[in-house]
């Protein structure tokens, strides 16, 4: 996976994130960013190991500025099991504590909470909002979320469809991967990944977003792919990306 590449103007936001969260006695930016990382690698149900973490970092915006290399993350891990963050586990597996799971919360919900605000209240095109997201987080005071959630009128889930920590959010009924469909089901877009960016362009130029209806084609075990039927156009995707794209069952 590639990293994003951001403006010096980002970088700059970037620092000025860093310089708040230290002033307010919050978490470093670094530490938000893990929180983030392992918090998304757990939602989908993937084990979090260095590599695996190591690898998802890679998709973060370059102007972040967490290391990617297995020694920086194994340091930074460590370092978060001394701040009572994570633990690590006998088999390698990295686990967040009571204390990290309520960081990880706030710092997923300031996210998506900042993807809603950019592409709601400013306009912003869906498939940047995730970038931008990243550089709003850090910087959002308990204040300013209160204020965002009150004008955006209580979301529940950012535009991708993802839960928002502390929201109430109740899952549609029914709701499940497409990696677990079958030909011949009529279904509704419930939520889509963001982390790859390439992906998400191609999920917005094609209109699968939450709330587009569509069809299953096929699912061609054998070939390890899913085709969906949209506005009348076949998408094709793999099973591992069919697993990460959640869907219901179309009311009749």
């Amino acid at each position: 996976m590639t990293r994003l590449r951001v403006t010096g103007e980002s970088c700059m936001a970037a620092r000025k994130s860093k310089m708040v969260a230290e002033t307010e006695g919050r978490l470093s930016m670094a530490a938000e960013n893990y929180l983030l990382s392992i918090f998304r690698l757990e939602e989908q149900g993937v084990r979090v190991t260095l590599t695996q973490l190591a690898e998802f970092l890679k998709t973060l915006p370059i102007g972040e500025g967490v290391g990617t290399s297995l020694p920086s993350v194994g340091g930074m891990i460590r370092r978060m099991v001394r701040q009572g963050l994570v633990e690590t586990l006998p088999n390698k597996d990295v686990v967040l504590t009571g204390q990290g799971q309520r960081s990880a919360d706030s710092i997923v919900r300031r996210h998506r909470l900042a993807e809603r605000m950019v592409v709601d209240l400013l306009g912003l095109e869906l498939q940047k909002s995730h970038i931008e997201a990243h550089l709003l987080e850090h910087a959002i005071s308990p204040e300013l979320e209160a204020k965002i959630v009150a004008r955006l009128g209580h979301p529940t889930t950012c535009p991708f469809g993802h839960p928002i920590p502390g929201s109430g959010y109740v899952p549609h009924k029914g709701s499940k991967p497409l990696d677990e469909a079958t030909p011949g089901q009529d279904l509704v877009i419930d939520r889509i990944p963001e982390d790859d960016q390439a992906l998400l362009e191609y999920f917005v130029e094609n209109g699968l977003v939450p709330g587009q209806q569509v069809s299953v084609k096929d699912t061609a075990v054998s070939r390890g792919v899913i085709t969906l039927i949209s506005d009348g156009r076949d998408l094709v995707f793999s099973y591992e990306v069919g697993a990460k794209i959640w869907a219901y069952p179309r009311s009749s």
